[in-house]
């Protein structure tokens, strides 16, 4: 008998033993799953942050040139003095060139950090942008078609705006 309680206190020693590892192990297997999944949000985190930051910073933007633009509208329907609405235009020429920088810049950030549906859309906008600057200097001669070249212009870059803002809503709002 006493041989009988050895063996059963040794095997249920063993099993105790063995018992524990394996709960040791699955401890250690879920903490890992546990801080993989937990990286991998906090990286989700991140980089969703990062976009919209980018996209934020394009709208700005892409709005101050929007500001310049409509101030060119109003130049139009008020030239009291031919020789003053031709600097104005000028002066606006200069400042659409300045606000084209960060632009460009904010559009290189959004290529870098994706996705490609929202880096196509960020450069269209730049296009249009380029294209609706580009039209102030027919302005700048007093050719009066080119009044209607920057309408269309300026109708594209907001169209082209407006869908990269469609855009950006649309990705922020899905689900990481």
């Amino acid at each position: 008998m006493a041989d009988s309680a050895v063996w059963v206190a040794a095997l249920t020693g063993g099993t105790a033993v063995l018992a524990g590892w394996v709960t040791n192990l699955g401890n250690v297997r879920a903490a890992r799953v546990q801080a993989e999944a937990s990286a991998k949000a906090q990286q989700a985190s991140r980089v969703r942050e990062s976009r919209r930051d980018a996209y934020l910073e394009l709208m700005r933007c892409a709005h101050g040139m929007s500001e310049l633009y409509w101030k060119v509208g109003e130049v139009r329907y008020q030239p009291s003095d031919p020789e003053r609405f031709l600097t104005h235009i000028q002066e606006m020429r200069v400042e659409t060139r300045e606000a084209y920088d960060p632009l460009m810049h904010s559009v290189r950030v959004i290529s870098l950090e994706g996705p490609g549906r929202l880096a196509e859309l960020a450069r269209a906008v730049l296009a249009a942008a380029a294209r609706t600057s580009g039209s102030l200097s027919g302005i700048s001669r007093s050719e009066p078609e080119e009044f209607a070249r920057f309408d269309a212009a300026m109708e594209a870059y907001s169209a082209s705006l407006t869908a990269f803002v469609e855009a950006a809503r649309d990705a922020m709002n899905e689900p990481s």
